[in-house]
C-alpha cells in the first residue's frame, strides 16, 4: 500500500482505527451483526485495529452504538 503524501510531498503516517465490541449481538438485525463479523469482531470486549478506509468506516457507522472507536497514528517501521 502507497504512503500518504501531504503537502509538499512530506510523508505522513497512515492513520489506524482500534476498535473493540462493547455491547452484545444478541438482538441485532442480521445485517448489524454482518458488519461486526465484516469488521472482525467475535466475541464481547473483543478489540481488532483496522486502517482507517472508508469501507471500515461504512462498517463502523452500521454499528456505532454497539461499538468503542479510537483512532491513533501509525507507528513507523
Amino acid at each position: 500500500m502507497a504512503v500518504k503524501r501531504g503537502k509538499e510531498g512530506r510523508r505522513e503516517p497512515e492513520r489506524e482505527i482500534e476498535i473493540t465490541l462493547v455491547r452484545s449481538l444478541i438482538g441485532c438485525s442480521p445485517a448489524q451483526r454482518e458488519a461486526a463479523k465484516g469488521l472482525g469482531l467475535r466475541k464481547l470486549h473483543s478489540c481488532v485495529i483496522r486502517p482507517d478506509k472508508p469501507e471500515i468506516r461504512g462498517l463502523i457507522r452500521k454499528i456505532p452504538h454497539l461499538i468503542k472507536v479510537e483512532v491513533r497514528e501509525k507507528k513507523w517501521t
